[in-house]
């Protein structure tokens, strides 16, 4: 429970320091142990702008690294046929290592810039 809790006051700290605006929407990140989901919100308004998952790209087994990265460019691929292409990431309390940095980095390479 230690580890959700400290989650969690690291969570709250990035919130209080970055928002999501129409110009720059913000990328949230959640991950499971099986399975790891992005959105592309716009806090202004409360909307979820996009979002990718890899459920959605048919994952039947835990996400890998490989499946992070191709999440992140499918959500980077949605978020440029919205015409968005300037966003705020939100880890959302994990370390930025691993899954995060992989869909990161797919983001990146999609055409995102943050």
């Amino acid at each position: 429970m230690a580890v959700r809790n400290s989650r969690l006051r690291i969570k709250q700290g990035i919130r209080a320091k970055i928002s999501g605006t129409s110009q720059r929407p913000r990328i949230s990140v959640f991950k499971s142990n099986a399975k790891i989901y992005a959105q592309i919100i716009d806090d202004q308004k409360g909307h979820t702008l996009v979002a990718a998952s890899s459920t959605e790209l048919g994952a039947k087994e835990n996400t890998n690294v490989a499946m992070s990265k191709e999440v992140g460019k499918k959500l980077a691929e949605k978020a440029v046929a919205n015409g968005i292409t300037e966003v705020v990431f939100d880890r959302n309390g994990y370390i930025y290592h691993g899954k995060v940095k992989a869909l990161a980095d797919g983001a990146r390479e999609g055409g995102l810039k943050f």
